[in-house]
Order: C-alpha cells, then structure tokens, then sequence
C-alpha cells in the first residue's frame, strides 16, 4: 500500500499582495527591528519585483530609505508584527 506524503502549503504566496504591504505607501515613515525607514516607491508588478530583487517568487518591492544611514535599497520584506507605523500619509 503507497502512503501518502502531504507537503506543507507555502502561505505566504496565499496572502494578498496588500496584505503583505501593509500600511507602506510612498512617504510613509517606519520602524522594526532593522531600522527607520521612508517609503519612496512600492512596486506591485510582480515581473518588475522580481527583476529588482532577483527573487523568482517576488511579488512585490519596496524601495525605502533608512534614515539614520541615508541609504537607499528594495526590500520584498512583509509587513508583520514587529513593524509599526511613526507616520502615515493620506
């Protein structure tokens, strides 16, 4: 008799796009464990996110700005607990 093995379901590819992104919108200010960050520009094309972050399974981008260091670079990190908003933009 075969047996069965069942794989564990990435859910992380069932999360909406928006869901992933929370708050961050282009001038958004926030923090984590990473740093402060500014929002410049969010990417949602997933061919272009995957492009900018050489990631295949990319479905969005991020570019921010860290605040303390000046520095500027893509992030296809999502949205989670541990990041809060310092300001938001309407």
């Amino acid at each position: 008799m075969a047996t069965r093995t069942s794989h564990p379901v990435d859910n992380v590819t069932q999360v909406p796009t928006a869901d992933q992104l929370g708050p961050r919108t282009p001038g958004t200010v926030y923090d984590n464990a990473s740093g402060m960050f500014r929002v410049l520009e969010v990417v949602t094309d997933p061919s272009e996110a995957r492009r900018i972050l050489r990631r295949n399974a990319a479905r969005f981008a991020v570019l921010v700005r860290d605040l303390h260091a000046g520095t500027e670079h893509y992030t296809g990190a999502v949205w989670t607990g541990s990041d809060r908003v310092l300001k938001a933009v309407a």
